[in-house]
């Protein structure tokens, strides 16, 4: 069977984690675009060669589209998601899937009426690094663990850019949060409640551009997220133990094709292990996973969802509590 793809926004990420993927496949093809700003549409469609439809809601109805991509600003995720959802689609939703437990739960709502699906677009999940880690916690060679610290830098985006704007769901801590949470929740756990934030702003209604987040784990560890805007990038984790720290870095290379990680083991007496995982691209992994997905070959809807709202909602808390801290700080200036 063959699913024909239609794309809500003529963006990056939608070239590269949908449109490059599936030239390789016969089960998903791209078939549509629209976007809000229709010569740049026309302009990907003709890069690309995919139809262009007059707009989002074309591409929600349109017949011959058995699912939706979406890959807007954040803040627009949930509206769109369900509208497919109330036309039957299946439904990829660029991380973050939303930005609340009531938008997630409007999601499922949406779900159960339509008879739509909606997945994240998370290319992270299910790595190899994430197996070997699990691994070496678990044999519990080198003692309990003591702490994760993950550390993130993004470049600085365009001015004008979605990720500057507050009110469309910008800043560095949304772009980072998945990641973060989706890598603690296949290695570690994620705790039922929790964690707090603190984030740095250029003006106390800004978007963040700088954010730390601390996260206490089911077994007593704390797990810590230190993330910004920065001129390099970064992304990394390390695992404190009582006799080692293990160390993933560069674990968003395979978004630019087949990489394999290495994860080290280094040992309070010198020594160093390192094991390297078998070469992974994301994004055609993530394709794969939506056509298993689709066609009942592996894994369930319900799985996906419930561990989605996990991260959704301490997403949702941490970031709630820096903005408290953003506007109490507002207020005390205020009245000084």
């Amino acid at each position: 069977m063959t699913w024909r793809i239609g794309l809500i926004g003529a963006t990056g990420i939608a070239a590269r984690a949908v449109i490059a993927p599936s030239r390789d496949r016969h089960d998903l093809v791209v078939h549509a675009v629209a976007a809000s700003d229709r010569d740049r549409a026309a302009a990907f469609g003709r890069r690309h060669g995919v139809t262009v439809l007059p707009s989002y809601e074309d591409v929600v109805t349109a017949p011959d589209v058995d699912v939706v991509y979406i890959s807007l600003h954040n803040s627009a995720h949930l509206q769109w998601a369900r509208r497919a959802c109330a036309e039957g689609r299946t439904v990829l939703v660029e991380k973050p899937l939303c930005l609340s437990l009531t938008e997630h739960d409007l999601l499922r709502e949406a779900e159960q009426r339509g008879g739509g699906q909606v997945l994240e677009a998370l290319p992270t999940l299910g790595h190899p690094w994430h197996d070997v880690v699990r691994r070496v916690l678990r044999q519990g060679r080198f003692g309990r663990l003591r702490d994760v610290q993950s550390r993130f830098t993004f470049r600085t985006p365009e001015p004008g850019g979605y990720r500057l704007r507050p009110d469309l769901g910008g800043g560095i801590f949304y772009d980072v949060a998945s990641y973060w949470l989706q890598a603690l929740q296949e290695t570690v756990g994620l705790p039922s409640y929790g964690g707090a934030g603190t984030a740095w702003c250029a003006e106390p209604h800004g978007v963040d551009h700088a954010f730390e987040a601390v996260l206490p784990l089911p077994d007593g560890a704390t797990a810590t997220l230190t993330c910004s805007f920065a001129a390099q990038h970064t992304a990394e984790h390390l695992f404190h133990l009582d006799e080692a720290r293990v160390r993933v870095r560069g674990v968003l290379l395979p978004a630019a094709g087949a990489v394999a990680l290495n994860v080290a083991i280094r040992t309070t007496t010198g020594h160093t292990e390192i094991t390297r995982t078998e070469p992974v691209s994301y994004y055609p992994r993530q394709l794969e996973r939506l056509a298993q997905l689709l066609s009942g070959r592996a894994g369930h809807w319900g799985a996906e969802s419930a561990a989605a709202r996990d991260r959704i909602r301490i997403m949702e808390h941490i970031h709630r509590t820096a903005r408290r801290e953003i506007r109490a700080a507002a207020l005390d200036e205020e009245h000084r």
